[in-house]
């Protein structure tokens, strides 16, 4: 039901546009071996290409704000994916015993690429631990432990099982153009947005109080969600909205090239 990216050329030479993903940089273990690795786990890449979209994977490295625009301007899309929790230092705040240990070169990755997507207007999509990059790059906070907010685990039941949660989403925003006005997320977070950073509006709540989802509305397409749409293997209508936020951006600046 899901369209191939090799079978959908607009012109001929055209391709499918292109969305970077960033990963996961920690110890792995294949075979023998048990090894540091950058990976990230599939369901990213098919919620992508079931869309229509090419995905290349994004693995943390030493980077610079004009190292970051480089690869942005190789990229029609973005995607910061899930992981460990920024380091709490980045919003001036100390860590909670909750709190994973820091890694200072991917929060240091994600953010220069999310920055440089924003200035370059480069569509993309944040997941649970991209949608917390994006606030913190805003100057937004984190909470950074949910159940002793909202005094449940019901966010992050543990071993790997996504929790069903229902949100809903504010009228009028790009998330209720592409899923509606309800909708149920996977959820698998300990943290969550507190203070919203500059520029973002909240687009969807929990039912007691939790941000699930933020825009940001100076851009063309810049959303983020704290659920888990790659999970969802029956619903990619949010991969779908980036993608073709990306096909429309890749034909702009073809345009401007030409």
């Amino acid at each position: 039901m899901f369209p191939n990216p090799g079978s959908r050329p607009d012109e001929p030479g055209a391709c499918a546009p292109v969305i970077g993903i960033t990963t996961y940089l920690q110890r792995a273990q294949t075979g023998v071996w048990d090894v540091p690795a950058s990976f990230l786990p599939k369901t990213y890449l098919d919620g992508v290409t079931d869309a229509g979209g090419i995905a290349v994977l994004l693995p943390p490295q030493p980077t610079t704000p004009a190292c970051a625009a480089r690869v942005l301007s190789r990229l029609d899309g973005l995607i910061i994916a899930g992981g460990v929790d920024v380091d709490p230092a980045r919003y001036g705040q100390a860590a909670h015993e909750k709190t994973d240990a820091p890694q200072t070169m991917r929060d240091t990755w994600d953010l220069a690429l999310l920055d440089a997507a924003i200035a370059t207007e480069v569509p993309f999509l944040a997941i649970c631990r991209g949608a917390q990059v994006l606030n913190v790059l805003r100057g937004g906070t984190l909470h950074q432990h949910l159940p002793d907010v909202v005094g449940s685990p019901r966010y992050q039941l543990g071993g790997g099982a996504f929790n069903r949660v229902e949100v809903e989403i504010t009228p009028g925003s790009t998330i209720a153009r592409l899923v509606g006005e309800h909708s149920v997320g996977s959820m698998y977070h300990h943290q969550a947005i507190d203070e919203v950073g500059d520029g973002l509006v909240v687009t969807a709540r929990s039912d007691d109080g939790v941000v699930e989802a933020v825009e940001l509305p100076s851009v063309p397409f810049g959303v983020a969600v704290q659920w888990h749409p790659e999970e969802e293997t029956d619903d990619r209508r949010l991969f779908a909205g980036l993608v073709e936020a990306a096909k429309a951006y890749a034909t702009e600046r073809m345009k401007q090239d030409a």
